[in-house]
């Protein structure tokens, strides 16, 4: 029984704690049995060797994708040569992924949003027709550099090609000259930036690969969400893609990808390994690989006098 020397107004705490504790308990475990899991290295077949990394970018989830592109571990190996400055792979997949530092460092500055406004609208905002032709000939050069040059295999080589030249069509129609188009995309990626507090490339070899990569995740939502509203809506691209066996034989396996990338068709053949019982995509595992020796230049420089938002290119 109560004591009834004591107070009902203190009472009340009492008797309500233990179901308020008990509440907040079962909340905190249906919480966690709502969380997805985490994902598992590779696939069960080849097709899914395609899905999973392509899942991961939908969901903006670059560590993610590090994880189920390669065996577990590649990627701790991955891990300590991010910290010693000699492989940024994932990143290394990226076109001019090494001035991916100093672009989110001028992102980032205090004054990115209006000194960024302002060379856009001195250099491109209303040149339509100009812009039109940069796209149109670096999708050229682009092109041309994949199918000649650079360190690809044969299956990058055709599949980077068609992208390149996909991208390039869409970009000669887009709308890339639009200064409120552009006042936007700016403001959307200066505030992504920002957040990832990474402002130089000694930054990603603090950080190790697993932190910079989760960093990264909402910038590369940022990217994705500024192309949107141009016309190219990447989500929708990784929504649609379609894959299916074209050959297995033993450990070894090929899968066509087909997916809409702005207005074209990228149609190509992958190959696809199996490791210790689980699938990879072969150029994911063999970029890796190669990344542990050190950077690879992989991608090339922009052609002379060539500039973007951020500055011109490296010589």
């Amino acid at each position: 029984m109560p004591n009834p020397s004591r107070p009902a107004s203190r009472l009340a705490p009492a008797l309500a704690a233990p179901p308020l504790v008990a509440a907040v308990l079962v909340a905190a475990l249906l919480a966690a049995c709502a969380r997805p899991p985490p994902p598992k290295p590779g696939a069960e077949r080849p097709v899914d060797a395609v899905r999973v990394v392509v899942d991961r970018l939908r969901d903006n989830d670059p560590a993610g994708f590090a994880i189920v592109a390669i065996p577990a571990s590649l990627h701790d190996r991955l891990e300590t040569a991010w910290r010693t400055g000699r492989s940024q792979w994932p990143l290394d997949e990226l076109p001019l992924e090494d001035r991916l530092p100093a672009m989110l460092a001028a992102l980032a500055q205090p004054d990115a949003r209006k000194s960024l406004q302002a060379t856009f609208d001195r250099q491109f905002a209303n040149s339509s027709r100009e812009l039109r032709s940069a796209a149109t000939s670096l999708g050229v050069f682009g092109v041309q550099y994949i199918r000649n040059e650079g360190v690809y295999s044969d299956a990058e080589r055709e599949h980077y090609a068609q992208a390149v030249s996909a991208v390039s069509r869409w970009a000669a129609q887009a709308p890339l000259s639009d200064p409120r188009r552009a006042r936007g995309a700016i403001a959307l990626l200066a505030t992504a930036a920002s957040h990832t507090r990474i402002d130089a490339p000694e930054d990603f070899a603090n950080l190790g690969m697993d932190e910079s990569l989760q960093r990264l995740g909402p910038f590369f939502s940022a990217v994705k969400q500024t192309f949107a509203s141009y016309g190219l809506d990447l989500d929708a691209t990784f929504d649609g893609l379609e894959a299916t066996l074209v050959q297995q034989a033993g450990d070894d396996a090929r899968v066509r990808v087909r997916y809409r990338l702005g207005s074209e068709w990228v149609d190509a053949v992958l190959d696809v390994r199996r490791v210790d019982g689980r699938w990879y995509l072969d150029d994911y595992l063999r970029n890796a690989e190669a990344s542990l020796e050190g950077p690879v230049p992989r991608v090339p420089t922009l052609p002379a006098g060539a500039t973007s938002v951020l500055g011109p290119a490296s010589p």
